[in-house]
């Protein structure tokens, strides 16, 4: 299972732009492979691409099938982000500027 980080009071997931195993740019939802791995990584990533507040973010499980939903509603447009509600439905939105 997939772990992603979600945000605290807004529940969006973190998504950035990202290379996949064929060497492809895109879009989508950050993710780990395993709690432990996440939950010792997550600090230092979110430091390293421009030192977001770790305590906004928590560590979260998604089914594998989950998150490949939420990355297709992404469309791999970095101008849309998604949220992650308790209906376990994803919502995706363009920021308000």
């Amino acid at each position: 299972m997939p772990y992603v980080l979600q945000h605290k009071t807004s529940q969006q997931i973190f998504t950035c732009t990202q290379v996949n195993h064929y060497g492809l740019a895109y879009y989508g939802v950050k993710f780990w492979p395993d709690l432990e791995t996440a939950e010792q990584q997550f600090p230092a990533f979110l430091h390293n691409i421009g030192g977001m507040e770790t305590d906004a973010w928590h560590v979260t499980e998604l089914e594998e099938g989950e998150m490949k939903l939420c990355n297709v509603k992404l469309k791999n447009d970095p101008n849309l982000q998604v949220f992650w509600p308790l209906t376990r439905k994803p919502e995706v939105r363009k920021p308000e500027k």
